[in-house]
């Protein structure tokens, strides 16, 4: 990363800084210039191809922070989602479409607005996924689904004491002419003691007329011991848009398929540091409370090795068993996939 100070809270641009602010004795803001590129090759559903962000989505992003005194800081995020096999934007087009927000960080928490991370999506890939979201283990393959994102949202998160934090984050709709206008709201307490983390995560959005709103909650941790780190997640999902699914029938199913309305998830995985490398492992359970019983269960096996501190390479595999034509596939942190298996290989750089 690469810091670069701003003294009276200006500067014309981010690589150079006028003399009379450096020295100036206001308190320093700060602005971080950041990111990540991410490319691998990826085998599935017969296909191979170069993809961006298999293990993380690439980025690039700007983040600051203003000292307002009384221990009171502006601060602010602005992240682009970049595809590194062709340069063009990611999240569908979206100038910052991985996060943008500004917001107060003081004694009391942080409230920050903008488009801000679905709490249940972060409890999954932050607490109980081995794989982090990425690579062909990715639990979000098979666990929960509410968007990623959210836009138009305000977001708090308390201090943290004797190792708790509450986050409530609460999503306007901004639809007109519709009865319930994908209004979200998000809550989630987090619990950190040593080697033990733990979260339990919901996010509830509303759904268009006549269909139920999805809901989505994890109860989510990881314990590590020092020779490895085992994971664990368990989710339940409810209502329309609360679990992946895909129109195209990608199976060619003889009956197409249809979304799971009521599912539930269960994640067990390990991670093993080996000096510089480290052996990744999971499996994921998806249970279909609805009549049709569309089960799915992913295994999936992998390792990365640290080049440096900011580079690794990284493998994986991962197979998804589907059940009464349900219609799974293995994606990536960027992809969705085609198909119920995928191979991959790469390298990622964070700068």
């Amino acid at each position: 990363m690469k810091k670069i100070a701003i003294f009276a809270g200006l500067a014309t641009t981010l690589g150079a800084l006028p003399a009379a602010h450096a020295q100036s004795s206001v308190d320093p803001s700060s602005v971080t210039l950041y990111g990540l590129m991410d490319a691998g090759l990826v085998q599935e559903g017969g296909v191979s191809k170069l993809t961006s962000g298999v293990s993380a989505g690439s980025r690039l992003g700007v983040r600051g922070t203003e000292s307002l005194g009384n221990g009171l800081h502006a601060v602010f995020t602005l992240e682009a989602g970049v595809l590194s096999d062709t340069g063009r934007s990611d999240q569908a087009g979206q100038l910052f479409g991985r996060q943008a927000f500004v917001g107060i960080d003081s004694p009391l928490g942080m409230l920050t607005v903008g488009r801000q991370y679905n709490l249940q999506s972060q409890a999954l890939t932050d607490v109980a996924d081995p794989f982090e979201g990425g690579l062909a283990g990715a639990a979000t393959n098979l666990a929960g689904y509410s968007a990623t994102r959210i836009d138009n949202t305000v977001r708090y998160t308390s201090p943290e004491l004797r190792g708790v934090t509450a986050t409530v984050m609460y999503g306007f709709g901004e639809h007109t002419r519709v009865v319930a206008d994908q209004r979200s709201l998000g809550l989630a307490l987090g619990y950190v003691n040593g080697p033990l983390t733990l979260r339990l995560a919901r996010q509830s959005r509303a759904g268009e007329p006549g269909k139920a709103a999805a809901n989505n909650t994890i109860l989510a941790g990881n314990y590590n011991f020092g020779v490895a780190t085992a994971f664990a997640g368990y989710g339940r999902n409810t209502g329309d848009g609360s679990t992946m699914f895909f129109a195209e029938n990608p199976y060619g199913a003889a009956q197409a398929p249809a979304p799971s309305t009521d599912s539930r998830d269960a994640i067990v995985g390990v991670s093993v540091p080996l000096g510089a490398a480290t052996l990744l492992a999971s499996y994921v359970h998806k249970d279909d409370r609805n009549a049709a019983n569309r089960d799915a269960q992913q295994l999936a096996i992998g390792a990365t090795y640290a080049l440096s501190k900011r580079s690794k390479v990284y493998v994986a595999y991962a197979h998804i068993r589907n059940r009464n034509d349900a219609a799974y596939m293995v994606g990536n942190a960027t992809e969705v996939g085609t198909g119920n298996r995928a191979f991959n290989v790469g390298l990622r750089h964070a700068f």
